[in-house]
Formats: C-alpha cells, sequence, structure tokens
C-alpha cells in the first residue's frame, strides 16, 4: 500500500516538475523576445555629428534615426560628437565613448585636423588606430571623408583627401566619400558661419549616407 502511495506521489511531482519545466521555457522565450534591442549606431564624430548651434532633435544623429524608423528599422542611434575634435582626441576618447553591445560606428573625424593644417600622415594614423580598436572589438564601422579646404594647397588637398579612400580600401570598409556632398556648396544649406550644415542640411547628409548605410542595417529591418 505504501508502495503504491509512493509511486503516485512520485508521478505527480514528475508531471507538476514537467509543467513547471513548460512555463519556465516559455517565460524564458518571452522574455528573450521582450529584452530584444535596437541595432545599436554610435555617431562618434566632431561638431557635424554633434550638431552645432542646432535644436534638440536636429542634430545628424537624431534625424538619422527618425528616417531609419520611418522606414521601417528598429534602430537606435546615440549622438558622440563632440564640437572642436581631432583625430587625435577621438582616439584618446574612443574607448569610454563607444560602449559594450554597439553594433555599427559612424566615424567621423579628420575635419578638424584639415582646418588647423595637421599633418595628414597624423590623421591618418590616428584614424586607423580607431579602426583597429573598433574591430577588434567586433564593431562594423562606416567611415565618412572629409575633403580639404581649396586654401590649404594642392599638396595639402592631395595628401588629406587620399586619406579616407585609401583606409576604406585597406581594411574593407564602406566609405561615404565627403559628408558634406551638396551641402558645403548651398548657403541655404547652412548656418551663418558657411561652415555647419542648419536642419535642411543635416536632412540633406542623412540622405547621402543612406544608401551606403542600408546594407549594414539590414538585420534591423522589421517584417513590415
Amino acid at each position: 500500500m505504501e508502495y503504491k502511495v509512493l509511486r503516485v506521489f512520485c508521478s505527480r511531482v514528475s508531471s507538476l516538475a514537467k509543467i513547471l519545466l513548460i512555463l519556465t521555457v516559455a517565460t524564458l522565450g518571452s522574455r528573450n523576445v521582450a529584452a530584444a534591442e535596437p541595432f545599436q549606431i554610435v555617431g562618434f564624430g566632431d561638431s557635424l555629428m554633434a550638431g552645432y548651434q542646432l535644436n534638440t532633435g536636429e542634430g545628424f544623429p537624431e534625424r538619422l534615426q527618425a528616417k531609419l524608423e520611418q522606414l521601417g528599422y528598429d534602430i537606435s542611434v546615440t549622438n558622440a560628437g563632440v564640437s572642436g575634435d581631432t583625430t587625435s582626441g577621438g582616439l584618446s576618447r574612443l574607448d569610454w565613448s563607444v560602449p559594450d553591445g554597439t553594433d555599427l560606428v559612424i566615424l567621423e573625424l579628420g575635419a578638424n585636423d584639415m582646418l588647423r593644417g595637421l599633418v595628414p600622415e597624423v590623421t591618418e594614423q590616428n584614424l586607423e588606430k580607431m579602426i583597429l580598436r573598433l574591430k577588434e572589438r567586433g564593431i562594423e564601422i562606416l567611415l565618412v571623408g572629409m575633403y580639404a579646404a581649396p586654401n590649404l594647397g594642392a599638396d595639402y588637398i592631395r595628401r588629406f583627401d587620399s586619406i579616407y579612400p585609401r583606409l576604406a580600401e585597406k581594411h574593407g570598409l564602406p566609405l561615404v566619400p565627403f559628408f558634406l556632398d551638396g551641402v558645403v556648396t548651398n548657403a541655404n544649406l547652412l548656418l551663418s558661419d558657411g561652415m555647419h550644415p542648419n536642419a535642411e542640411g543635416v536632412d540633406r547628409i542623412v540622405e547621402n549616407v543612406l544608401p551606403v548605410l542600408k546594407p549594414l542595417v539590414a538585420p534591423a529591418k522589421k517584417n513590415m
């Protein structure tokens, strides 16, 4: 009699354990779905990234995120732009400015090196060090290029303008050749300083970047 009672008890315990296991798996599965995070992008650059003199929501990272969400991507774009930053400054803050879990960095630096007339070869070395660090962390990179101002002379222009295509080819990176393409020559898209984009200029930059960026964020496309 005691044996039969024990067997029934064990059978019930076993059934209860199975039920609890099923409920636990189902709960964990729902938590994993709920915990799925957006594709994480960090916009790492200078005042062109930071949104110099623009209102909240008008900077490049914010406008890029809004556009991508409109197109059906599950995306988060963090603004890690610092006005006045050089490639040297960017290199020194890279590790703490780009958090773990970042999927892609839009690397936009070098304009201030050029405006200060810094040696292009040093600019290239700094950018390459940043590229290598990000690659070591398994983070994808979209390299954003800049052109030298025409008043810096033919030799400087040649040395500076070749930096970004050379790095992109060497490290197999997607490249936006000139961040301000179609903006810097249009006064209607610039602030009064004639150097930084206004809100409309930022929207033009977003449109310039999207064709190169879309293949990189394809995993974040929602099923529409």
